[in-house]
């Protein structure tokens, strides 16, 4: 015959407290947890983007023109790449500063962003040089689109605080051909560039 079992006894203190550094070490590995997630997050959002500016690096651009060429030689839509440069960067940073060139480059950006539409696509590509993915727009639009761009930076002086300072940009623009390759884009564009740089 199975003999009744006696009251339990309550846990130890020594029990008491192990139990009790083990939720708090759950705890504090739920919350690191929680960090370590949001972190990725972080740096998932961040990754192909350029840490000054917030636009897309040239590598994640690459990624972005190669999309935007596979849709136009899919549905034969015109699309084009404009290429924004910093007239006399090199000056405002001798004659200011390096902060202030970082500012120049942030404050590019920020009117980039502001200038295109949402299904386009703004990246920085070198020290001063910035690229725009223009889908569905033909060369005309595109150039048209440049201008606009170019006059409303030059109209927009960058605040330093002690001193404005007027920002101009040389642009072109290379059209988006069906059956470019990443590299014939990329060619046509810097040719153009170099053209502008000529006159």
């Amino acid at each position: 015959m199975a003999e009744a079992a006696g009251p339990t006894e309550a846990p130890s203190r020594e029990a008491r407290e192990a139990l009790q550094r083990l939720t708090d070490e759950n705890a504090l590995l739920r919350a690191a947890l929680a960090e370590a997630r949001a972190q990725l997050g972080e740096a998932e959002e961040n990754a192909g983007r350029d840490p000054l500016t917030s636009l897309l690096d040239p590598r994640q651009f690459r990624n972005e023109l190669q999309r935007i060429l596979s849709q136009t030689a899919r549905h034969g839509t015109p699309a084009a790449l404009l290429s924004v440069e910093i007239r006399d960067f090199k000056a405002v940073v001798e004659g200011h500063g390096r902060v202030a060139g970082d500012a120049a480059l942030r404050h590019i950006a920020r009117q980039l962003r502001s200038l295109i539409r949402s299904s386009d696509v703004a990246a920085r590509n070198g020290a001063d040089v910035f690229s725009l993915l223009l889908d569905h727009l033909d060369a005309d639009s595109a150039v048209d689109t440049a201008d606009r761009i170019a006059r409303c930076i030059a109209a927009h002086p960058l605040d330093l605080g002690h001193a404005l300072v007027k920002l101009e940009v040389d642009d072109s623009v290379a059209t988006i051909l069906p059956g470019d390759s990443v590299e014939e884009v990329l060619r046509r564009a810097a040719r153009n560039r170099e053209r502008i740089k000529e006159f």
